[in-house]
């Protein structure tokens, strides 16, 4: 499988995450029907396999907005249409759900995909799944760090023992159906709480940072810790790796890119705004965002890869990078053409820049 080698090589992985946003095209005005969405996401999915992406992933949100309330559903029929793209969860609000059953639809997946499934487990910035489901926010970590606790089990025993607060024991069950891969992938999903890095090296489980405002490199630290913590724990650097999910849009230029990009950028992060005291969004500070040294990754084939390079070497080496594209409305063919440059353009660039790194002597 393409992911593995790459990983194998220490060549960064490329991919898209997807929410399914069911947003207006910024031409009519009329919002897209959750029917046409659903196709238009698969859509992106299959292109992204045959430009030679590494990884989709699609999100998890109970909201009118979006269509990715069962993402693993949705997987499992881009695997019936895919062959080498690796797919996964961006993310799986775990605090708010079963983690026998996260880990029985992940491992059908995972059979369904002959070995292509990941899970990418995180608390969830958007909370609307806790009351949904029964949960109280007081226990927000709580909740979060048991369920991990025995999603890890289950990964690891066919018969599991456990048990906990937040649900009831386990005494000795069998969990089926097992997954071709052996391990099952689990990432942890951290925005930029220390006390979530830490946990995940100490784990030595894999780590997913967003990423969607400021400058990356103010993360470092945080990727430091995780990578200390994991070190104090006994794992390997190899065991430590980091993945960086960030907002970013490809165009034909960086112009066009832009231009195209700001406007449902601008209404999307407004709306989030007034729900989360975040200050209207302005095309002053859109453009200081795509800047060098800022988190948007915006603009043509060879802006966008230069950039990418740049935050790799600032947050200390990545394994893999994911683009958030749909934050913004946009027509359909556009978020095609931008997958598409994506993975004819950017990702050629990247990897002949890490087969070039790893080559060279060491001084």
């Amino acid at each position: 499988m393409r992911g593995h080698e790459y990983q194998e090589s220490q060549i960064m992985e490329i991919g898209v995450d997807s929410f399914g946003a069911v947003i207006s095209e910024p031409a009519t005005g009329v919002s897209v029907s959750p029917v046409r969405r659903a196709d238009n996401l698969l859509e992106e999915i299959v292109l992204a396999d045959q430009v030679g992406l590494d990884v989709f992933g699609v999100g998890e949100h109970h909201r009118s907005e979006f269509v990715d309330s069962a993402p693993v559903v949705i997987l499992g029929a881009a695997a019936t249409r895919t062959k080498n793209i690796r797919l996964t969860s961006a993310v799986t609000v775990l605090s708010a759900a079963d983690p026998v059953r996260v880990f029985q639809e992940f491992a059908t997946l995972d059979l369904i995909s002959h070995g292509r499934a990941e899970i990418v487990a995180g608390r969830g910035s958007s909370v609307e799944a806790f009351p949904l489901f029964g949960f109280d926010l007081d226990d927000y970590d709580s909740l979060f760090a048991e369920k991990l606790d025995l999603l890890l089990k289950v990964r690891d025993n066919t018969h599991v023992r456990w048990s906990g607060k937040h649900r009831a024991p386990l005494t000795g069950q069998a969990v089926y159906p097992r997954p071709l891969q052996n391990p099952l992938p689990i990432w942890v999903g951290v925005g930029g709480t220390p006390a979530s890095f830490a946990r995940a090296g100490t784990l030595g489980l894999p780590l997913m940072v967003a990423i969607i405002g400021g400058e990356p490199k103010r993360f470092r630290p945080l990727i430091d810790l995780y990578r200390e913590a994991g070190r104090r724990a006994g794992h390997s650097a190899e065991k430590l790796t980091v993945g960086l999910h960030a907002i970013g849009f490809l165009g034909d230029t960086t112009q066009e890119a832009a231009d195209d990009f700001y406007p449902g950028y601008a209404h999307t992060f407004t709306e989030i705004g007034k729900e989360r005291g975040w200050p209207p969004a302005t095309r002053i500070h859109f453009d200081a965002l795509r800047g060098p040294a800022g988190a948007l990754l915006i603009g043509d084939a060879e802006t966008v890869a230069q950039k990418v390079l740049h935050v790799n070497e600032a947050l200390g080496g990545l394994s893999r990078i994911t683009f958030q594209m749909g934050v913004s409305a946009l027509p359909h063919e556009k978020m095609l053409r931008s997958i598409e440059l994506l993975g004819t353009r950017v990702a050629p660039i990247v990897r002949k820049e890490a087969i070039a790194a790893i080559s060279s002597p060491r001084g």
